[in-house]
């Protein structure tokens, strides 16, 4: 079942539902062999975006298709698309076991997929026990073993680390990028922006149903300066000698401290010793996707193009209500 694409593309896909618009004119590509972020605050239309990739919402316009063809037309599509929207449809007087039998049955595949994926998921040991007896993280574990009996080219996953532990987040972590780097697609949803910083080589950040900015995730980094907080025992003598250097983008912050952009702290030490200044403090500030999310997702920020292979599209003016 795997035809050597794994590709998800999603064109100019647009949803309404009487007067809201959830989705609007949303595209972006997701390569195989690779993990991607599908990031956007509640409301943004993650979800529905995810129902219509998947067949269950129908599009007011626009497409999404796997492997070239919509959902509706694959052939055996539990063999090509392994997908978890929530964790939460299960018997719950019914053993993990008998469960993964179940559906084993609907894709077509041997009843001893259900053990392997058990044991796939970490669940070898507790495959006869009663799923109501499991916890919010097994049942997560559970819905990613449902997802991966038919071996799927393609993952699509909403929120998949809610409720692990720790342990279980970094365990998802190896095992999505492993999965990936065999040549399979995984696309995920999800709110812990740190944990999908860590996991992630591309994200798709949407807000009011549009896309903010799709590609790698450190073209994204990098379309941000990088800035130096620095402490000086003389704010005024600094900013000076660094201007004398050439540096403008310098920001007094509210607790005095200066924020220095496009330097390194090496200059900024070197420019503050020629001037006479002691400096008290200093530390890089990393870019990270949190900010940058808040950035992209809060109206406040919008830029009109972004070079190379990711892109930005510029804010539109917030739409009436919202889905996700």
């Amino acid at each position: 079942m795997h035809d050597g694409s794994g590709r998800i593309v999603v064109q100019n896909l647009t949803k309404q539902f009487g007067p809201v618009t959830a989705v609007q004119n949303l595209s972006f590509t997701v390569e195989p062999g690779s993990v991607t972020g599908f990031l956007g605050p509640n409301g943004a239309g993650k979800t529905t975006t995810l129902r219509m990739l998947l067949g269950l919402v129908s599009p007011t316009a626009g497409f999404a298709t796997i492997n070239g063809s919509p959902f509706g037309r694959l052939g055996q599509p539990g063999r090509v698309v392994g997908a978890v929207l929530e964790a939460q449809g299960f018997h719950p007087k019914r053993t993990a076991r008998n469960h993964l039998k179940v559906y084993a049955s609907a894709v077509g595949v041997p009843d001893q997929r259900a053990d392997q994926v058990l044991q796939l998921v970490g669940l070898g040991s507790a495959g006869d026990r009663k799923v109501g007896g499991y916890s919010l993280g097994m049942k997560q574990r559970l819905a990613l073993a449902t997802a991966l009996l038919g071996d799927p080219q393609v993952l699509v996953l909403d929120e998949p680390a809610n409720g692990l532990d720790p342990e279980g987040i970094a365990w998802l972590r190896t095992f999505l990028q492993s999965y990936a780097r065999s040549g399979r697609t995984v696309l995920i949803s999800s709110h812990l922006l740190a944990e999908v910083e860590q996991t992630v080589d591309q994200v798709v950040i949407i807000s009011r149903g549009q896309t903010m900015y799709y590609g790698p995730l450190d073209h994204l980094r990098q379309s941000q300066q990088s800035r130096v907080i620095v402490q000086p025992s003389d704010v005024g003598a600094l900013v000076t000698a660094l201007r004398a250097e050439g540096v403008q983008a310098i920001e007094q912050l509210p607790d005095g401290r200066l924020a220095v952009a496009g330097v390194t702290s090496k200059y900024i030490a070197d420019a503050a010793l020629k001037a006479g200044v002691s400096v008290y403090g200093m530390q890089e500030e990393q870019i990270d996707l949190e900010r940058l999310f808040f950035q992209l997702t809060s109206g406040q920020y919008a830029a009109p193009g972004y070079p190379g292979t990711g892109y930005y599209v510029q804010q539109q003016p917030p739409q009436q209500g919202g889905w996700a």
